[in-house]
């Protein structure tokens, strides 16, 4: 069969196959002790789903972050990656209510920059200055080396999520939305010169157009 051929019908029972959704579940952080990693999660405010140990040779640990629908999961024949190779990311609505948050649990972390999320080099201190979605961030290792990126979304850019639907992960998240909105709306007054009986209304449709990406009401 000739590489074209096989191409083709390739692309027949593509066309042909029922679409399947894939949810990200749980990523797998290699850690030399675990105890010690769980200790750490934990302190961060990670719940603890599962610890399972089965005799001496296996054991497994999952935790999810407050207001995430992913996990992860170390452990003791979990994985053959090295300890501390693990590099993941992490949002959140508000970079610096994060970071003060870090610093009152103990937690070893940079302080807030913008520039590269990648390269220590290419950091800036202090947050982006127009505080744009997706350019300011948090940086911090567990302590086998594994390295997270904490990265402040507050406007989707458009197509990353379903425009008909407006959900938040914790009441933090849902605060800190209302406090955008209240914000611009407080502009939207001062614009217009009278007070706005139909703020509710405004402030919906803020929420709703920063989650999906659309235009902001103005």
């Amino acid at each position: 069969m000739s590489q074209t051929t096989s191409s083709s019908k390739q692309q027949k029972n593509d066309a042909s196959a029922t679409k399947v959704d894939l949810k990200f579940e749980v990523a797998i952080v290699p850690v030399a002790d675990v105890d010690r990693a769980k200790t750490f999660y934990t302190k961060l405010g990670w719940r603890v789903d599962d610890d399972i140990a089965n005799g001496d040779d296996f054991r497994v640990v999952q935790l999810t972050p407050p207001g995430s629908a992913s996990s992860i999961s170390f452990g003791k024949g979990v994985t053959d990656a090295a300890p501390g190779s693990f590099r993941g990311g992490l949002i959140v609505s508000d970079i610096e209510g994060a970071h003060k948050d870090f610093v009152a649990k103990g937690i070893d972390t940079t302080e807030v920059f913008h520039g590269s999320p990648f390269s220590p080099a290419g950091r800036i201190s202090g947050p982006d200055p127009e505080r744009k979605s997706y350019s300011s961030f948090v940086a911090f290792q567990d302590p086998d080396g594994n390295a997270w990126i904490v990265q402040e979304v507050t406007r989707r850019a458009p197509g990353r999520i379903d425009p008909t639907t407006t959900t938040f992960g914790s009441a933090n998240d849902l605060a800190s939305a209302l406090r955008r909105a209240a914000a611009a709306h407080h502009k939207f007054e001062k614009r217009t010169g009278q007070p706005d009986a139909s703020w509710p209304d405004w402030y919906a449709k803020y929420v709703a157009a920063e989650q999906a990406g659309d235009e902001l009401p103005k």
